[in-house]
């Protein structure tokens, strides 16, 4: 590498860091071998359940060079959504801590578009792409190969000194920059507290997630009806779910996120139960402004509280 590229790929990760996110790793922009059958095998045995845009732009998925020209470099980037704050009334339908505060897609948008513009006006003409969650881009292949954590039995990323409620995001660039080695031990060691803990049996095996069971897919990406298999299996979520993670041993190293965009609004965590079982269209529409939850739309948070109802 080039004395520039040590250079240049220092003052990126100053700059994330500066812009509030938690680790910043660099990775060459490559086709991803490791990946491919894994990931070929997850789609043949259907457990992407209805997430069926999962089974389009298989080859850009594993090569970012077919989605930015000449593509060099992945900056995978992590931001801490952590916090302890918590619903009010223990008995409300529960809702993940990812999704108390803005829609981290807006957030972390506005943070690359602002790593981007430093890029340009610091290093030169760079072209380049910022992803967050909407695009054929596999972020725990790349942000394990940029050193920032392993991927845990879960599916989750865990980084040491941080557990795993954060979000991950890329910047694919066409600058050769400084890589960083690809964490390569794996850290779960024989603890199988996810499994263990999971309501719906959705960890399969171990770096294994039948989607088509898992309580975010269900509150979230299902458009369906919630099978009646799920009944008294859903540990009362509404949107999105926590427990993998609460039970993780390295979240004992969460620390709480400082980003005002996160926090909570609107009033969300002081809903009671009834207040939450009782929604309308319009309280929806005032909790949930600009946050995550709008993307089940009012009748799916509807159809999940109404599930939820019926176990009782």
């Amino acid at each position: 590498m080039s004395n520039n590229s040590a250079k240049y790929s220092m003052l990126i990760k100053n700059e994330a860091l500066r812009l509030g996110f938690m680790a910043c790793g660099i990775s060459k922009a490559e086709f991803l071998a490791s990946e491919a059958p894994r990931l070929e095998h997850w789609l043949n045995n259907n457990l992407h359940g209805e997430m069926k845009y999962m089974e389009n732009y298989f080859d850009k998925r594993l090569d970012p060079r077919l989605l930015v020209d000449d593509a060099k470099s992945v900056i995978s980037l992590s931001l801490n959504y952590y916090t302890e704050d918590k619903q009010a009334d223990s008995d409300a339908p529960k809702i993940s801590k990812y999704a108390y505060g803005q829609d981290y897609h807006t957030v972390i948008k506005d943070k690359l578009k602002t790593l981007m513009f430093f890029i340009e006006e610091n290093i030169g003409e760079v072209s380049g792409r910022a992803f967050v969650d909407s695009a054929p881009v596999l972020d725990r292949a790349w942000a394990q190969r940029s050193g920032i954590g392993w991927v845990g039995k879960n599916t989750n990323l865990i980084s040491k000194q941080n557990g795993s409620f954060f979000f991950l995001a890329e910047l694919i660039i066409d600058l050769e920059l400084d890589y960083d080695h690809p964490f390569q031990t794996d850290h779960c060691g024989t603890c199988t507290r996810c499994l263990d803990a999971c309501p719906t049996d959705a960890i399969i095996a171990p770096q294994v997630v039948d989607g088509s069971k898992c309580i975010s897919y269900l509150t979230i990406e299902l458009k369906n009806e919630i099978p009646a298999e799920f009944k008294d299996k859903m540990d009362n979520w509404m949107f999105g779910c926590d427990i993998c993670q609460d039970v993780c041993p390295w979240n004992r190293f969460s620390k709480a996120h400082d980003e005002k965009a996160f926090k909570p609004e609107n009033g969300l965590l002081e809903l009671s139960a009834k207040e939450l079982t009782e929604i309308t269209d319009e309280v929806f529409k005032k909790v949930f402004k600009g946050s995550a939850v709008k993307r089940t739309k009012f009748a799916g948070l509807k159809r999940n509280i109404d599930f939820l109802k019926s176990e009782d």
